[in-house]
């Protein structure tokens, strides 16, 4: 049987196939840079988190000596400046610990807030002797 004759016989003819691959290309493409888009603000709202945390912790961790009120409020403030909300706050000895929350911006509904923890403080002494300078270690 020629291929003629199957064609005519099943009726098949390939005109408008090349629309059709075209259209689903598109679709595909546009599914896949809604997801591009979707992931970059995922990343960019962690991003901005972690940065308001931070610095809300550096912020209150230069205040702690006034207090915890006044250095979560300095952290809140903060984190407000860099469109974060702050959503824990407090001391430890010198150190401050805090949270962040940022909404996402998407194209599709997903999950929640981006959020992030930092820790802050002085940092430790360690293995210098009282009244020593770092030039007087090994040399007696």
């Amino acid at each position: 049987m020629s291929t003629h004759r199957r064609r005519d016989r099943l009726g098949a003819d390939d005109t408008g196939v090349a629309s059709v691959w075209a259209a689903t290309a598109a679709a595909v493409l546009l599914v896949t840079a809604t997801v591009c888009v979707d992931v970059a603000a995922a990343v960019r709202a962690r991003h901005v988190a972690a940065a308001a945390a931070d610095l809300s912790a550096l912020a209150a961790a230069g205040r702690a000596v006034e207090g915890v009120d006044v250095a979560c409020r300095v952290a809140t403030d903060l984190a407000a400046r860099n469109r974060a909300a702050l959503t824990a706050c407090r001391l430890d000895g010198w150190d401050a610990l805090v949270e962040t929350e940022v909404r996402r911006s998407g194209l599709l509904p997903v999950r929640g807030p981006a959020s992030a923890r930092a820790r802050a403080g002085p940092a430790p002494v360690t293995g210098a002797p009282t009244g020593t300078t770092p030039d007087d270690h090994g040399q007696e």
